[in-house]
């Protein structure tokens, strides 16, 4: 798109945001919540972006680079979907006491935890998929049939074994699969990477 469209063009989508600024969706979205770009919601919950905002940023104008850096890199967005009482407070407690800038948000029924990725997609979810009311497994399944959140990360803590996850229709092959009691310390590897890359992401848009 030439720089003559795009001022013709006050608002656009978070896709072609994205596709300007060389970033992926959920960077795009992080930015928006974050404030380094303008944004306005819908009434069908669609991000709308300001194209100057956009275009302040690949000017690389004074003041944006810090705050695309810190938009990217500065916490980890966490959804927990589980709905016994006793590991929400294990993973609350827990996490807690890392030393990483985590966001947590706990839901124990799989479609309150859709509505909230669809308010705003985390960095990470994790969920057994074998939970009371709707299915664990519909869950992840609708996820990943929803590009808003195709850069979430998903991680299924479950005591099912691998042969009775394939009998309930399987997992998505990009879904990481641990077993219980909830491996804490895979988990706070996991996170680690997860934060490396992110501020992986921002050191090269910020060179970009």
């Amino acid at each position: 798109m030439s720089k003559t469209t795009r001022a013709a063009q006050e608002f656009i989508s978070t896709a072609q945001a994205a596709k300007q600024l060389g970033l992926s969706l959920g960077a795009v979205q992080q930015m928006v919540e974050s404030g380094t770009l303008e944004a306005w919601k819908t009434a069908g919950g669609h991000r709308r972006i300001r194209q100057a905002s956009v275009d302040a940023l690949l000017a690389g104008r004074s003041g944006t680079a810090p705050a695309l850096e810190e938009a990217l890199s500065d916490h980890l967005r966490i959804l927990i979907v589980d709905d016994h009482p006793a590991l929400q407070q294990a993973y609350r407690e827990t996490f807690s006491s890392w030393d990483l800038p985590l966001e947590i948000e706990q839901y124990d029924h799989p479609l309150d935890a859709l509505v909230a990725v669809g308010r705003q997609p985390p960095n990470l979810l994790i969920t057994d998929p074998h939970i009371h009311g709707m299915d664990g497994f519909d869950m992840i399944r609708r996820l990943r049939d929803n590009p808003l959140a195709d850069d979430v990360a998903i991680v299924a803590v479950s005591t099912l074994s691998q042969q009775e996850i394939e009998a309930a229709g399987g997992l998505p092959a990009d879904v990481t699969i641990y077993g219980k009691p909830i491996p804490f310390h895979e988990l706070h590897g996991y996170m680690q990477a997860m934060m490396s890359r992110l501020r992986r992401l921002a050191a090269r848009a910020l060179r970009g």
